[in-house]
């Protein structure tokens, strides 16, 4: 789990404990299928119980915590089908995202974008999987708030819980991690504002996760829903 001093300014506690609690289950630092209490949540985030058990709450509707009476909460398994229809979602929003950037980016915008992805590259031969993560989430956001959509943005992050810890676990175990070369080719589609390169090299992103499906399963088999095979 995070440090507890990483509560922003403003932050309430439900919000703090909400974030904290997502980000380390979509880090895998809390595993799927693992008991969550309360108590020790509120221990090391340093708040009482209350914020806790609401962050909970929203994590149960957004299906990343499951409750079971007289059992306790536990970290949902991974579900497929929450996947496949995150990443539907994604390809909709994101292709259509990249096609307008062809329209209307500027030479400063690209070179943020350069710049994100040359991190990235630094992040990935130095064997630093966290960081590759944080930098990916930022380079697709940063596409949203280009085209003035940072509202869109967050509405989709809502559902993104099974596809995220997909997409961690795929940089734990893949070796040959094609996301960051995925990236500079969208870059220099949309720099060449070819809405038809970037459209095709977004949605082959996109579906990176059905390739490294199988190896991801064989590694953590113990972290996906049976039904959905």
């Amino acid at each position: 789990m995070s440090s507890p001093y990483e509560r922003k300014p403003g932050e309430t506690a439900k919000a703090y404990a909400l974030r904290e609690i997502t980000k380390s289950i979509i880090n895998v630092e809390l595993k799927p299928g693992a008991l969550v209490s309360e108590n020790e949540l509120a221990k090391t985030l340093g708040v009482s119980r209350t914020p806790i058990r609401e962050a909970l709450q929203e994590l149960q509707k957004s299906q990343l915590i499951e409750v079971f009476p007289q059992r306790g909460s536990y970290v949902a398994a991974i579900s497929f089908d929450a996947v496949d229809e995150a990443a539907f979602l994604r390809r909709t929003l994101e292709t259509a995202i990249v096609e307008e950037l062809c329209e209307i980016i500027d030479e400063k915008q690209i070179e943020k974008l350069y710049e994100n992805v040359e991190l990235q590259e630094y992040y990935l031969s130095n064997d630093m999987s966290e960081k590759i993560m944080n930098l990916d989430n930022e380079f697709h956001k940063t596409l949203f708030i280009m085209c003035g959509k940072e509202r869109t943005y967050n509405l989709m992050q809502s559902m993104m819980g099974h596809f995220d810890r997909i997409r961690t676990l795929s940089l734990y175990s893949i070796k040959d991690i094609k996301i960051v070369s995925d990236h500079r080719m969208i870059i220099e589609a949309i720099a060449a504002k070819n809405k038809e390169s970037a459209r095709m090299l977004m949605e082959k992103h996109l579906l990176r996760y059905k390739l490294d499906k199988e190896e991801v399963v064989s590694l953590y088999p113990d972290y996906f829903k049976s039904k959905t095979f």
